[in-house]
């Protein structure tokens, strides 16, 4: 889909299945001469979060809802910088430590945009994205806290 805003190309994708980065970078770039950076950002699901040993992540999403959350965003990264290509894939269910979970991928004629909006992107998606996290250890099962660090991330990027 071409974002409302730009005529960028944003593709987005709430699923279960994983990803291929590489593959995902080829579709994005594929007969087009006018990318001259692709920012990729992956998130993997790690063996610890802070002093708990994670045995399982499991993610619950709302459909629909969180589809055109991530859309709004997408469109205003699409405006904010001067964006040629945008893939968000997000994955859902359970997971276990090394398996993938987001791929973000930006792409600009340079760099900094690409990294700029790969990172405002992601500030988003820890921070009000429309998942929910549920972390299995040793010492039982919980939802997982919004942590300070990562609003303080996001709010880097609040118009003022």
């Amino acid at each position: 889909m071409i974002s409302p805003v730009t005529a960028c190309p944003v593709t987005i994708r709430i699923q279960a299945d994983d990803f291929d980065i590489a593959r995902e970078i080829a579709a994005l770039t594929k007969s087009r001469t006018d990318i001259g950076a692709v920012v990729s950002f992956s998130g993997i699901c790690r063996a610890d979060d802070d002093s708990a040993k994670v045995s399982a992540l499991t993610l619950e999403h709302y459909p629909g809802m969180a589809e055109d959350e991530i859309r709004r965003h997408a469109d205003e990264a699409t405006s904010r910088w001067p964006l040629n290509g945008v893939t968000i894939i997000h994955r859902v269910g359970r997971f276990m430590p090394g398996q993938n979970i987001v791929l973000v991928l930006t792409a600009s004629q340079h760099r900094q945009a690409a990294f700029q909006a790969a990172e405002f992107l992601m500030d988003y998606l820890k921070t009000s994205a429309p998942f929910w996290k549920k972390e299995e250890s040793a010492t039982g099962t919980g939802w997982v806290e919004a942590h300070a660090r990562d609003d303080e991330a996001a709010a880097r990027w609040t118009k003022s």
